[in-house]
C-alpha cells in the first residue's frame, strides 16, 4: 500500500513511518519536516489541504500536544492545528481508510475512569486546550468515517514529553507525586503504531480496515504509578525518594502556580487511576505486543 502518515517527523508519527516501511509499504510523509524514511511531503495543517494523489490510505498523527496555560492565545493555536487542520486533512482524504490518533484525553475527568470504555463522556470538564481541541477534532473525524485511536501516555524511544518531564521533577534526591499510588494505563508507541496500520488495513496480518468508531488503545495491562516510576528511575541511573503530596495540595499548587510546570491537567493525570478498557480494539484482531519491561530494558 501507498500510506500518507501526516506529523511523520514527531514522536508517534515517526515510529507509524518505521513500521509501515518495515512491512513493506510505501510511505508518503507529510508535515513541516522530514519523516525518519519515505519521501516528504511539506504540509502545514493550518494553511490548507494535503494532496494525497496516489494515496491508498491516510495515518493522522499531525497534533498540537502541549499542556499549555490558560489563555485565548493558546486555545486558538491548538484549535487551529487539531480542528481546522482536521478539516483540511478530511477534505483531502476523501474515502480512503483514515487512522486519526486522537487521546484519552479527550476523556471527561469528571466521572470514574477506573475503567474507561469508548462511551465514556467527552464533551465537557477538560482541564485544557488540548483535551477540548482533540474531542473537538475527533468528532469531525468520526463524522467523516474515520477509525479514531485514543492512547493514553505514549511512551517509548525518543519520548519528548513523558520520561524527560519526570526526571526534570527531581529535585536534590527527591520526587514529588501527587496523590497516593494508582493504577494507570501506559502506551507503548510501538502498539499505537501496530494500532495504526492495523485500522486502515496495513497491518502485518493483512487484516480489513476497522469499523470505523473509536478506540482506546493501551498496553494489555495496567500498572502501579509508583513501581512504573521507580523503575524509570532505575533505568536513567536517577537515584530519588517519592514523596507523596496530598492531592488537594497538589491540585492548589497547580490553580496558584506555586509550583513552575504544575498543571491542573498533569495533577489529576498523576493522582487519578485511568485505566483504558481495550475490548473494542482487540475484537478486530488487534493485540498489545509491547510493554514497559521491554523499554526499560533497552534504556538501561
Amino acid at each position: 500500500m501507498r500510506i500518507a502518515v501526516t506529523g511523520a517527523s514527531g514522536f508517534c508519527g515517526s515510529h507509524v513511518v518505521r513500521a509501515a516501511v518495515a512491512a513493506g509499504h510505501d510511505v508518503l510523509c507529510y508535515g513541516r519536516r522530514p519523516g525518519p524514511a519515505g519521501q516528504h511531503i511539506r504540509w502545514d495543517a493550518t494553511a490548507g489541504e494535503p494532496d494525497f494523489t496516489g494515496v491508498d490510505a491516510v495515518v493522522h498523527c499531525a497534533a498540537a500536544v502541549a499542556d499549555l496555560p490558560p489563555g485565548a492565545e493558546a486555545e486558538a493555536a491548538q484549535h487551529a492545528v487539531n480542528v481546522t487542520g482536521t478539516e483540511h486533512l478530511l477534505r483531502a482524504a476523501g474515502d480512503r481508510p483514515l487512522a486519526w490518533v486522537s487521546s484519552a484525553s479527550v476523556y471527561d475527568p469528571r466521572p470514574g475512569r477506573e475503567s474507561v470504555r469508548e462511551h465514556h463522556p467527552t464533551e465537557a470538564g477538560h482541564l485544557n486546550a488540548y483535551g477540548r481541541t482533540k474531542a473537538a477534532g475527533e468528532r469531525l473525524a468520526l463524522a467523516a468515517g474515520a477509525v479514531v485511536l485514543r492512547p493514553r501516555a505514549v511512551y517509548g524511544p525518543g519520548d519528548p514529553h513523558l520520561v524527560p518531564r519526570l526526571l526534570e521533577r527531581v529535585r536534590h534526591g527527591r520526587l514529588l507525586l501527587p496523590g497516593g499510588d494508582v493504577r494507570l494505563s501506559l502506551t507503548a508507541v510501538q502498539n499505537l503504531a501496530d494500532a495504526c496500520l492495523s485500522a486502515v488495513g496495513a497491518g502485518r496480518t493483512g487484516d480489513r480496515p476497522w469499523t470505523p468508531v473509536a478506540y482506546n488503545i493501551a498496553d494489555a495491562r495496567p500498572y502501579r504509578r509508583d513501581a512504573v516510576v521507580r523503575a524509570v528511575l532505575a533505568a536513567h541511573g536517577v537515584s530519588a525518594r517519592i514523596h507523596h503530596v496530598p492531592a488537594p495540595l497538589a491540585r492548589l499548587a497547580a490553580r496558584t502556580g506555586r509550583l513552575p510546570g504544575l498543571t491542573p491537567y498533569a495533577v489529576d493525570q498523576l493522582s487519578r487511576g485511568v485505566v483504558l478498557d481495550l475490548a473494542r480494539a482487540r475484537s478486530q484482531g488487534w493485540r498489545p505486543h509491547r510493554d514497559l519491561d521491554a523499554f526499560l530494558r533497552e534504556a538501561a
